[in-house]
């Protein structure tokens, strides 16, 4: 399943990759180091995830503290999709609204430009702290290792989308958002603009944004400013050591 789970992210990257290129949604900056910088950030994590981001997951879903009733594959699978994207949402709009939590996701936010590869830029502390707050849901929920396979196949291959630079149609784009995150969509989460930049919170589904009363009115536009109030032009040791520096503005607790 690993191996197939790599292809299929690897078809769904290259696919949306290219796509970004032929129909581009907003100018790509010309020049600059940001890719380096974001597949480094990758680099680290896919290093560390088998040492500890994995583990950590395997063993939360061995515990056997209770057993939940009996239900259809189908439904469990479901409920537990369910419970995770919720749980993401919420998690999500922590690292926006705690300060301490904001240190290590700003660092995804400096990026000024967004594609596919700002998909994968995320801090490696951010990406432990995240596979440690998630314990506490996987044992309490009973939840299976297979649902968080499945789950994160989703997170990453709907990262990858709703981050790319890829234009679609307004209408298919409109409708698609009804049901799940889409680039316009998560755009102006990361529009320079803290309203917006603490709007939007969503991974997979839209509706916990509705529901919670975090979606922005904000259209995407070409133009949108994106990044937070320091320009990306940190080397990949600047960022590694960004968290702990004093922030140069607050989050969502301004």
């Amino acid at each position: 399943m690993p191996s197939l789970k790599i292809i299929m992210i690897g078809v769904w990257f290259g696919l949306l990759a290219l796509g970004e290129r032929l129909a581009p949604a907003a100018r790509r900056p010309v020049g600059g180091t940001r890719l380096l910088r974001n597949v480094g950030l990758w680099a680290a994590n896919s290093l560390m995830n088998p040492f500890m981001t994995v583990p950590i997951a395997v063993s939360a879903a061995a515990l056997d503290l209770w057993t939940r009733p009996e239900m259809p594959i189908w439904a469990e699978l479901a409920l537990d999709l369910l419970m995770l994207d919720l749980w993401t949402y919420v998690w999500h709009r922590a690292n926006h609204e705690r300060r301490f939590l904001w240190r290590f996701h700003r660092v995804h936010h400096l990026d000024q430009f967004l594609d596919t590869s700002t998909a994968v830029r995320f801090h490696p502390g951010e990406v432990l702290i995240s596979a440690l707050a998630r314990t506490p849901l996987i044992v309490a929920a009973d939840i299976e290792l297979t649902a968080l396979l499945v789950f994160d196949s989703l997170v990453l291959a709907g990262a990858l989308f709703h981050h790319s630079n890829l234009r679609l149609p307004p209408s298919f784009e409109a409708a698609l958002r009804l049901l799940i995150v889409t680039p316009s969509h998560h755009w102006v989460h990361h529009h320079a603009r803290h309203a917006d930049t603490n709007s939007n919170y969503g991974t997979v589904l839209t509706v916990w944004d509705r529901v919670f009363r975090s979606w922005s009115p904000t259209a995407r536009s070409p133009e949108m400013a994106i990044g937070v109030e320091e320009a990306d032009d940190q080397s990949l040791a600047s960022l590694a050591v960004a968290p702990f520096r004093p922030l140069a503005g607050p989050a969502s607790e301004a």
